[in-house]
């Protein structure tokens, strides 16, 4: 703030700053706490310390504290606020004084749309790989009054961060008693190795992401409708899932500690075969097709998909190849989007020791080109440009060429300006280089078609227009 300006805001009392915060989703609440020394104060936590036995924190006495604790703070959700507390295991020494063993501490923060955060960190404790394991029901709560429940029962939204294996069991047991969690974050875990969640009718949402020694995860969620996964390939196994809509499977740091079971992915894929939106990493798809899978051959399509993102850190010629086999068993996708993203490793598919795949698969183009299906409902295509020119254009061939029905091709340069595509007759050629003249030709290695662009100033941006002509004749 300029030196001599009065900051009305933060003079505001401290009721009417909790006012407004109460107005702000969480995560923009929280960086308020930035603003100034009042803004800050609002957001200073209520600190609770709590020393348990060293064994204890399996038990139902830890479990009845915790629970107490956070039962009290999760009571109302008029306000956001933020609780820290910390949990200390003593360990006997052999002079019988005690010593600090262990510590947990927890930075909870409430939000008013009943939206919870689970921050956990550890003193200097040994590390450990855990499992979790997150079920409706724990015995540990059957005795509890109402009044230290009705705030768990009552949660939306639940972000859990860091997760230990000293917090493993807290977890889990608020877990059992979030009844009517609609969402489930879970972010960020090192020690973590596998999750299994069994939730009840009301859990619509379940993001797992960078939990880098992930192996497993399992999920059992009858109205679960959007998964969401960022990180190393584990085994994923969605058991009862019959609602389920929109995935997500971000494989951006390649295969992790788990081994590549084509078997495991192909029953994955099974289980997702009814969703309506696809997010898949583009080099599992080449790894099953160098393995040898033919994606036609398959038990099963994905007759209900309609949007498909295609994401890597590069696009080439096996990773275009591997994206063509898979669009023969997506017969009704309206929306196809090929994504770069550079925080992508690249990950080189391993030998495998099979002779038969499919039948075009590292074929020369003509080739490949004529083994793909006609996409009879595919509208819309958002292509991210890359810097293989040759493998880029002959992309963009093959889907104006296939896509029968298309209404719209757009492609985004690495300078993050827009391209529109389309297909002109030959008989509009002379009156579009007249409309256009600052177009610019590129031909594709076939000759077949003309990709030209110009751009056109707007108000507020620059668009840069393709054309695609086609002759009957070499270029």
């Amino acid at each position: 703030m300029e030196e001599g300006k009065l900051d009305l805001i933060s003079s505001l009392p401290y009721e009417i700053l909790r006012k407004i915060v109460s107005f702000l989703p969480l995560k923009q609440a929280v960086r308020t706490s930035v603003l100034s020394t009042a803004w800050r104060r609002h957001w200073a936590p209520f600190c609770v310390n709590l020393e348990l036995n060293s064994g204890q924190i399996t038990s139902h006495e830890a479990s009845e504290e915790v629970t107490k604790v956070m039962g009290t703070f999760l009571r109302s959700y008029e306000n956001s606020e933020q609780l820290k507390f910390s949990l200390c295991f003593p360990d006997e020494s052999e002079n019988g004084y005690s010593k600090k063993k262990d510590e947990l501490i927890v930075l909870a923060t409430k939000g008013v749309q009943k939206e919870l955060h689970l921050g956990f960190s550890e003193g200097q404790g040994v590390t450990s790989d855990f499992q979790l394991n997150l079920k409706p029901i724990c015995p540990n709560f059957r005795n509890h009054h109402p009044t230290q429940t009705v705030g768990f029962s009552s949660l939306k939204t639940l972000h859990l961060q860091s997760v230990t294996h000293l917090a493993k069991n807290l977890v889990s047991t608020f877990f059992s008693n979030f009844h009517l969690l609609e969402s489930l974050n879970l972010e960020k875990c090192p020690e973590l190795q596998g999750v299994n969640v069994e939730a009840n009718d009301c859990l619509q949402r379940l993001v797992v992401a960078d939990c880098p020694n992930m192996v497993s995860i399992t999920v059992s969620a009858p109205n679960l409708k959007s998964f969401w996964y960022q990180g190393v390939l584990p085994q994923i196994r969605l058991n009862c899932v019959p609602n389920l809509v929109n995935v997500r499977l971000n494989l951006r740091d390649g295969l992790g500690q788990s081994e590549f079971d084509c078997e495991e992915i192909l029953s994955l894929l099974a289980s997702l075969k009814d969703v309506e939106i696809l997010t898949i990493s583009g080099w599992l798809l080449e790894w099953l097709c160098s393995a040898g899978v033919i994606f036609r051959r398959l038990e099963f399509q994905f007759n209900k998909l309609k949007e498909l993102r295609w994401i890597d850190s590069i696009i080439d010629k096996h990773k275009r190849d591997s994206l063509a086999c898979f669009l023969n068993i997506s017969p009704f996708l309206e929306q196809l989007s090929v994504d770069i993203d550079k925080t992508h490793n690249s990950i080189a598919p391993p030998f495998f020791h099979h002779y038969w795949h499919e039948p075009h698969l590292w074929m020369d183009y003509a080739t490949m080109k004529s083994n793909v299906s006609q996409l009879l409902h595919l509208k819309v295509i958002k292509l991210a440009a890359y810097s293989n020119e040759e493998d880029q254009l002959s992309l963009m061939d093959l889907l104006l060429e296939k896509a029968v029905m298309l209404q719209s091709m757009t492609v985004t340069s690495l300078e993050n300006r827009s391209w529109r595509v389309g297909k002109i007759p030959c008989s509009q050629l002379k009156q579009t280089s007249q409309s256009h003249p600052k177009q610019v030709a590129i031909s594709p290695p076939n000759k077949e078609y003309i990709f030209g662009s110009q751009k056109k100033i707007n108000a507020d941006c620059t668009l840069h227009m393709a054309f695609v002509c086609k002759f009957d004749y070499p270029f």
